[in-house]
């Protein structure tokens, strides 16, 4: 029971800190849920995270998959309703306080500052990321050219994703196929 309290305690919060999406929690989802719980390791946190990235609707429902490693299926019902109900509600409420504040003087002033807030905290997330995920020259490589890739390009981005994929694919079926 009380890993339940601790998995609510958790992605509550984390839920908080999701000002610019969930990327925007990440360095501290890895704090918690690596450093402090135990729960899974570095390597399996980008795995969930790539995965939830992958699958159709909000990628950070990927917390399913970290509750259901610590508690199953009770784990994982309370890390979603955690994670997406403060949130939700404290976005409801702000919402409709906003529409109130429409001509107040400072309601520019702020919404300027939680985009600056949220590119921070985007940046944050993807340095921690990319301190676990860059671990060799072809994946740095790989990184590099995406990057350059979308940001210079109108690909769909569903197009590297995918090469990305196959070429981490082809790389593990190499590195790990018996030569004799």
């Amino acid at each position: 029971m009380k890993q339940l309290g601790d998995i609510a305690g958790v992605f509550a919060y984390l839920s908080l800190l999701t000002v610019g999406g969930g990327m925007a929690a990440f360095p501290e989802l890895k704090t918690l849920s690596v450093d402090t719980y135990h729960w899974i390791t570095f390597p399996e946190l980008l795995h969930f995270y790539s995965l939830g990235q992958l699958a159709p609707g909000p990628n950070m429902m990927m917390v399913a998959s970290i509750g259901a490693v610590v508690a199953g299926l009770p784990g994982a019902a309370v890390a979603l309703v955690a994670f997406f109900l403060p949130t939700g509600l404290l976005t409801f409420g702000v919402g409709r306080l906003w529409i109130h504040l429409a001509a107040w003087r400072w309601r520019p002033a702020i919404q300027v500052g939680l985009g600056s807030v949220a590119v921070g905290l985007v940046l944050a997330g993807a340095v921690i990321m990319g301190r676990g995920a860059l671990t060799d020259v072809l994946y740095v490589a790989l990184a590099v050219v995406v990057f350059f890739l979308l940001l210079k390009t109108q690909i769909n981005p569903a197009y590297p994703i995918v090469a990305s994929g196959l070429i981490g694919v082809l790389a593990h079926w190499l590195e790990y196929t018996p030569t004799t």
